[in-house]
């Protein structure tokens, strides 16, 4: 009788071990997570560090960093992902042979980038400005030129993002240099000075993208406009989706279809191949893990709203999950399955 007690406390014990290790099969592994400077993107990255650490995983403390040091950085497998890829935005930023090392997974939001010029709607009425061209006309400069240099005043990316190398482009291609004046200062006290002058009855005139707080706080259509650039001239990162750089049906646009001139982009995960091979849980994870854009833009505007701390993020999380319950599961479940 003792020995079939034993032998039955053995059976139940590695049973009970087996069932901890498929609940978190990440259990062991030190994961080092990155993000991006720009803070429309912490919400994400967040949910899935959640993720990661639900499957067992240990993460260290997350990297911000620029977009060209990451994505030499995962290539050379010194940080393991981040949440924070926009394809094809970010191809000329990847270091030569980057797909040798690592590789972009699943779809954080698909055709969710959405990038664009914005003029404030009552002075896009009142100057009739249609396309990045009216900005050469004298009067347009004047109502937008903030710092009396003679340009319109833009406010656009910092150095080293993305839409800074688009936006320089631009000015290049259309030959606006002496028209109009990118602003590259923090984008999030530039846009919040933005939003203080429109208040203040004044012209706004910024570069935007979705997901981003800027337009639930201004929306387009009744706030602002999207306005078109003079024609569509891709630069090379651009050149393989010339054809999602004019969009149709853009609620707030002043025309239809608008060239927006910059590509709509999918917001996706890229990770070191190394720890995805390793990871096949955290690799079906980042597969599978996917957000409603209305819901990023309606976190962003909380984080706009004053709720920006990483515990306010945190708690955005937990109400997140708590109202996906059934979704943030099933994810998981596939995740560990994926483990086996």
């Amino acid at each position: 009788m003792k020995r079939i007690l034993i032998t039955f406390l053995v059976l139940l014990f590695a049973a009970t071990s087996a069932f901890c290790i498929e609940l978190h099969p990440g259990k062991g592994v030190t994961v080092n997570p990155a993000r991006a400077t720009w803070n429309t993107g912490y919400f994400q990255e967040a949910l899935v560090r959640r993720g990661l650490e639900e499957l067992g995983y240990n993460l260290k403390r997350t990297k911000e960093l620029q977009n060209p040091l990451f994505y030499q950085s995962v290539a050379l497998g010194d940080v393991d992902y981040w949440t924070n890829g926009w394809f094809p935005n970010h191809n000329l930023q990847m270091p030569k042979n980057f797909y040798d090392t690592a590789d972009v997974y699943g779809y954080v939001v698909k055709a969710g980038g959405l990038q664009g010029y914005l003029v404030s709607k009552k002075h896009a009425d009142q100057y009739n400005i249609k396309s990045l061209d009216d900005f050469r006309r004298p009067e347009v400069k004047k109502a937008f030129d903030k710092n009396s240099d003679g340009k319109a005043d833009l406010i656009a990316c910092p150095p080293g993002w993305g839409c800074e190398k688009v936006i320089t482009h631009h000015m290049k291609v259309y030959d606006l240099n002496e028209h109009i004046n990118p602003i590259k200062a923090s984008y999030s006290a530039s846009v919040a000075e933005g939003l203080a002058q429109y208040n203040a009855g004044e012209p706004v005139f910024f570069y935007t993208w979705a997901p981003n707080w800027t337009i639930f706080k201004l929306k387009p259509g009744k706030d602002v406009v999207w306005i078109n650039v003079p024609r569509i001239v891709p630069n090379e990162a651009q050149a393989t989706a010339q054809e999602r750089m004019t969009v149709k049906d853009i609620e707030g646009a002043v025309s239809n279809p608008i060239k927006l001139g910059f590509v709509v982009s999918d917001i996706r995960i890229v990770a070191n191949k190394t720890f995805t091979s390793k990871n096949p849980a955290a690799k079906k994870f980042f597969e599978i893990f996917t957000i409603p854009l209305n819901d990023i833009n309606e976190q962003n505007t909380k984080m706009q709203n004053g709720e920006k701390s990483q515990k306010d993020i945190e708690s955005h999380v937990d109400q997140w999950i708590t109202n996906n319950r059934d979704q943030w599961e099933g994810w998981l479940s596939q995740a560990r399955a994926a483990a086996n």
